[in-house]
């Protein structure tokens, strides 16, 4: 099984935090979504195809006819399995009647909306272009549309923000009722207009009890917490990204679009007008490495203990499986990780502090 990510790079306006790959430049949408195309056709496999993700940037920003184009050269080139989760990240001021109308006849049936906050200042502060109650209103359309899998992402740790402050947004995405919830810790990224403003960042112990907070309103909802940022009522796990934290190859298509075969990671050039120039051309501008040895350990580590189900170690060489226990063990008699049916895990208390964990345990 393959999984296939087409990263859409359009945004109407940049939020000041965000460091994924983005462009304003809403001229060049035909002619994007032209040269993605173009790409399929240049690396068509017929791939079995068992996940789709529609990422961004802001999907939602393509019409109706540039979207079908997309799905019409998805299914031409790849074999789509018949239950494949087909996913489109939207903004919730995108979702009008209009837009979940064109959800309803395009093979999606997961849509993951970036909600953020509930409170209308976190929400300008950070430059997002919705409200709270377009937040509410996109879920209803959404539903109304048909589609039963919803995810919305929330953001914690604002300058400022207050435990109560949090909680009231955990209750108000709870109020939603939707399938599945990622969140994260807001942090300053280098090169966001976040970094250039100076500042400062969050109480670290106000966010470590955000993040417990999260994990124990999250699960006493009936949410299982899969994944360090991620939580899904009971058959709602993200099939798409679960597979990256598995290993299972994907193929990445369009401006700065990231593969992984199994074998080699390759990811397109981060600049949109020499990505298509390049395609127009038909060449594919790409960078890639091999991934083994300490890298490939490396990898499986940092992916699969992010992960409730952790590190399984009977794919680790006997080399990198002596290395690992022996690293793990301080962890272990300090009840930050637990080796059960030989898998290696992070434990709650763990789960914060998960990047110095991991950081210690991997060969550089």
């Amino acid at each position: 099984m393959t999984g296939i990510y087409i990263h859409i790079p359009f945004c109407a306006s940049r939020c000041i935090y965000c460091a994924f790959y983005s462009t304003t430049s809403l001229d060049l949408r035909q002619r994007y979504v032209d040269a993605v195309c173009d790409e399929m056709s240049m690396r068509a496999a017929h791939n079995n195809i068992t996940t789709i993700y529609l990422g961004g940037g802001t999907p939602s920003q393509l019409s109706m006819t540039q979207l079908q184009q997309i799905f019409d050269a998805l299914y031409k080139y790849n074999n789509v399995a018949a239950d494949a989760e087909v996913t489109i990240e939207v903004n919730p001021d995108d979702v009008s009647v209009e837009l979940a109308a064109v959800l309803q006849q395009l093979p999606i049936n997961r849509v993951s909306m970036g909600a953020q906050t509930f409170d209308n200042a976190r929400l300008r502060f950070l430059r997002r272009r919705h409200t709270a109650q377009q937040v509410v209103e996109a879920v209803t359309r959404l539903r109304q549309a048909d589609i039963q899998n919803i995810s919305v992402d929330l953001m914690y740790g604002f300058p400022g923000e207050t435990l109560e402050d949090w909680k009231r947004d955990i209750d108000a995405a709870l109020e939603l009722q939707v399938e599945h919830l990622s969140a994260y810790c807001l942090s300053i990224e280098e090169g966001t207009p976040l970094h250039q403003m100076n500042m400062k960042a969050s109480d670290e112990e106000v966010e470590h009890q955000m993040y417990y907070t999260l994990i124990d309103r999250l699960e006493a909802a009936g949410f299982e917490h899969y994944e360090i940022s991620n939580f899904a009522r009971p058959g709602f796990r993200s099939q798409h990204n679960s597979s990256y934290w598995t290993g299972v190859p994907y193929i990445g298509l369009g401006a700065a679009a990231h593969s992984f075969d199994g074998h080699t990671r390759s990811w397109n050039m981060a600049d949109i007008r020499q990505y298509i120039d390049a395609i127009e051309r038909g060449e594919r501008l790409f960078d890639s490495e091999v991934i083994e040895g300490d890298t490939a350990y490396n990898d499986l580590l940092t992916v699969s203990l992010r992960t409730r189900e952790g590190l399984d170690l009977n794919r680790l060489s006997p080399r990198h499986l002596d290395y690992c226990l022996k690293a793990a063990q301080s962890y272990i008699k300090d009840g930050l990780l637990t080796i059960n049916d030989k898998h290696l895990a992070l434990t709650r208390n763990a789960l914060f502090v998960s990047d110095m964990v991991i950081c210690n345990l991997m060969l550089v």
